[in-house]
């Protein structure tokens, strides 16, 4: 399927444009020796953008990170078992009504 009927552009080019760094697709017709040799009749390619490095380096750091904080929870661990784990109640509460407002209010 050609690329300019996927990104609705006319032409053999699309770029998006009003952004500091731009997304760059390109469709080139083939050279002389692709035509005589049979390999593929067009070449396409892509250019990513520099965002998308970064936003791709931060999904791989975020992804790296312990979903648990081991130690806190090794900390609150030893607090209940030596009994000096005390739990405020109303706090609890209270963030949990302010979680849950949050997510209805969006």
């Amino acid at each position: 399927m050609p690329i300019n009927t996927i990104t609705g552009f006319q032409g053999a080019q699309a770029q998006r444009s009003g952004e500091s760094s731009q997304a760059h697709v390109s469709r080139s017709e083939p050279a002389v020796h692709q035509q005589e040799t049979g390999t593929p009749s067009t070449v396409d390619t892509v250019s990513l953008t520099d965002t998308s490095v970064k936003l791709r380096s931060l999904e791989n750091e975020i992804a790296a990170l312990p979903v648990v904080d081991s130690q806190r929870v090794e900390d609150v661990r030893q607090s209940v078992e030596s009994g000096d784990y005390n739990a405020d109640s109303k706090g609890i509460a209270r963030s949990m009504v302010e979680t849950e407002l949050g997510l209805l209010n969006g």
